[in-house]
Parts: structure tokens; sequence; C-alpha cells
């Protein structure tokens, strides 16, 4: 066999072994693994492309691979063991900022700078330093920072309103191309999905994205970036069509000159008056 093609058959053998070593040692992101990891994947690669051009024999080669594969598979799991092998591998948490103060001595540990930290803040978006009331570096590297309470962003919780629930939204059309089995997990049908498109008067394949949040709306983002898409506002409408039926029953019960039916016309706009204020956060928020 021709050396060319023992290098291409060495090299898709080698490609598919490090592909399963690395999916053995678990899912990293990169952008957070520790720098032992992240040797050891650099070793691996290094390795499996000198065995592929014959520098490396394949005996050494795999006794090399499974050092830099086993060892961190290992250390791994004695990390998840015990929590002193954890700080010990990876090493331990440094808090760069207390009650505000700046953590002079911690920071000199990390090696590193006032700019630094501040350049990792504003990746926070922590522009401020006095907003800032707590920050610690993982042990990854990565900066968090706890803003002080009266700087934090109001959430519905703290005004004291209640909101509905979001579920992840079902992407239901790509591409131009129906998805049925997105559809399906929401109970819906590609029946369903023609009909609203119909009223929007948009086709099928003029549809890039097409998503169904928790509420059953539909968000469509067409090819055609000029066909403006008219919005749903189901939940607003069904408000104000409950709404308007509220205001009627009020309007019956004091027009009316009959007791009973008073009576009746102001029982069931008081229960319609509790259902709106059930139904507010779910409808218009």
């Amino acid at each position: 066999m021709q050396e060319w093609a023992q290098i291409l058959l060495k090299s898709v053998a080698l490609f598919i072994l490090v592909w399963a070593a690395i999916r053995l040692m678990g899912k990293r992101n990169m952008s957070q693994i520790n720098p032992f990891n992240f040797i050891s994947y650099i070793v691996i690669a290094i390795v499996a492309s000198l065995m592929s051009i014959n520098l490396i024999n394949l005996f050494s080669g795999f006794i090399a691979l499974l050092v830099w594969v086993a060892f961190p598979i290992a250390l791994d799991y004695l990390s998840i063991k015990s929590k002193v092998m954890h700080q010990l591998i990876n090493g331990k948490e440094a808090v760069l900022i207390k009650h505000g103060k700046i953590m002079e001595d911690n920071l000199m540990r990390v090696r590193m700078t006032g700019e630094d930290l501040l350049s990792h803040l504003r990746s926070k978006n922590a522009f401020n330093m006095a907003d800032v009331e707590f920050a610690v570096m993982e042990t990854n590297g990565t900066i968090n920072p706890y803003l002080k309470s009266d700087k934090k962003p109001v959430t519905p919780h703290d005004l004291g309103n209640k909101v509905a629930p979001q579920a992840e939204p079902q992407t239901v059309v790509l591409d131009g191309n129906m998805l049925e089995e997105p559809l399906a997990s929401l109970g819906l049908n590609p029946q369903w999905l023609n009909t609203e498109l119909d009223k929007m008067g948009i086709s099928l394949e003029n549809v890039f994205l097409g998503q169904v949040d928790s509420a059953g709306d539909l968000y469509l983002d067409l090819f055609d970036d000029v066909v403006e898409i008219p919005q749903p506002k189901v939940k607003e409408m069904l408000y104000a069509t409950l709404e308007k039926s509220q205001a009627d029953l009020v309007t019956f019960a004091l027009q009316t000159e009959d007791t009973k039916a008073k009576a009746m016309f102001s029982k069931n706009s008081r229960r319609l008056e509790d259902l709106l204020n059930k139904l507010r956060p779910y409808l218009l928020h």
C-alpha cells in the first residue's frame, strides 16, 4: 500500500479514536475547562497527529493516548468523590470583591490587575464598581459579580406581580420546512400551522424561522424582510373581550329595575372581575 494511503487510513482511524476518547472524557465548554484538561486535549491532539504521519510508532502512541485519556477521567472521578481532591485538582474559588471592597491580596494571588478586574466586570454588565457588592473568581477563571440590592434589575416579583410560567419555545418551521415533531409536542398539527399562515397571508416557503411559545403564539421570520408580519394579539383580544363582558354586566345591573336581574348581573360581574384578576398575569404579561 502506498504511503499516502497508509497515512489517510491511519488518520481516519485516529480521528475516530480521538473523537471517542474526547466523548469519554465528558462534554465540556471550551471556555470553561480548567488548564489541566485543556493541556490534556492539546497533548492528545499532538500525539494523534504525530502517529498519523508515522513520527511515533503505534504502540508508543497508544500508550501515550491511554495515559492522557485515563488520567483526566480518573482525576475527574476523584474530584467528584472528594472535596479535598476537587480543590487540589481544580483549585479554589477566590473572592475578589467583598462588601464592595476589592480584596487586593486575592487579586495579587490570582495574578490579576485592577484593569483586568474592571474588564471582566464590564463583560457581565457591571460597569460601575460602586454597584458591585460581591465578586468571585471561579476555578475556570470566570468572574461572577453580585450587585448591591438597590442596583439589581427590578423583577415582577419585586413589584408583587404574578407572571405566567414560560416554557421553552418550539421551532416549528426552519428554512421553509415544517417540523412536525415540535408541533406534535405542543399538541398541534400541520393543519393548525397552515391555517395560521393563511390568516397572515404568508406561504410556508417564505418562512425562514417559525416558533410557537408556551402561550400558543406564533412568531415568524421571513426570507423577504420587506414583508410586514402582523403580530399575534390572541391573548390581548381575549382579555379585552372578557373585560367588555364584565363592563356590560355592570351596565345591565345599573339599568335594570328588576331586583332579581340586578342581583344576578352584579353577582356575575363580580365573578368575572375575579376571573380577570386571575387571568391578567397570563394574558397581559
